[in-house]
């Protein structure tokens, strides 16, 4: 009897759209969204441009899968590091500094940043910042030592106004930091960061007993 066959055509059109999202991640970093050619990204990808036009309509929704792509790893690895974390300051620290150096290496906040501006969305379906509130909000419970429980509300909005820091700072943070009449040792972003992660522990741990 003969074996099945396997789904050849739908795994030719995942590797084409992983080709085609690599190939673009690598020229964004390089020119950013406003110099993205489909026809260098089609070359570079080794597909036909329009190939590249059936699997993603245009250069905008292009941009905007490799950020929902790139964003969905960052928040992947983010909750997985939350779950296996203690929740000490040095943990904490070590998740925000490497969020922070994924985003601004790579220029994808930059890139979040002018799609929002360009009235793009991005959804909860490739990028659900509800798992690091449910991670962290998991934590921050496993911290308690009696005493009032927080909400859940609370750690949400608390791991927005983070979400918003690392973005925003990711962009603003050097010319913000050194424009605030900050010593000359604390208007880094990386001295920011810290002072950061300290805030967000000293919060999650208010009356913690």
């Amino acid at each position: 009897m003969a074996k099945p066959t396997k789904p050849r055509r739908r795994l030719e059109a995942e590797a084409a759209r992983a080709l085609i999202l690599d190939a673009t991640e690598k020229r964004l970093a390089l020119v950013g969204p406003s110099g993205i050619r489909l026809q260098e990204v089609a070359a570079d990808a080794g597909v036909s441009h329009p190939t590249v036009l059936h699997h993603f309509g245009s250069r905008e929704l292009l941009v905007k899968a490799v950020i929902a792509r790139a964003l969905h790893h960052i928040n992947t690895a983010l909750v997985a590091a939350i779950n296996a974390s203690s929740g000490d300051e040095a943990q904490l620290e070590a998740m925000i500094e490497n969020v922070a150096i994924a985003l601004e290496r790579s220029g994808h906040a930059r890139v979040v940043m002018w799609l929002v501006l360009e009235g793009h969305r991005l959804d909860g379906a490739e990028v659900r910042l509800t798992d690091v509130v449910d991670a962290a909000h998991g934590l921050r419970l496993a911290r308690r030592r009696g005493g009032k429980y927080p909400a859940r509300d609370d750690t949400a909005r608390t791991v927005v106004l983070a979400s918003l820091a690392l973005v925003g700072g990711a962009v603003l943070a050097p010319t913000m930091l050194e424009n605030a009449g900050l010593s000359a040792d604390a208007r880094t972003p990386a001295h920011f960061r810290k002072w950061l992660t300290r805030l967000l522990l000293g919060h999650f741990d208010h009356d913690r007993n």
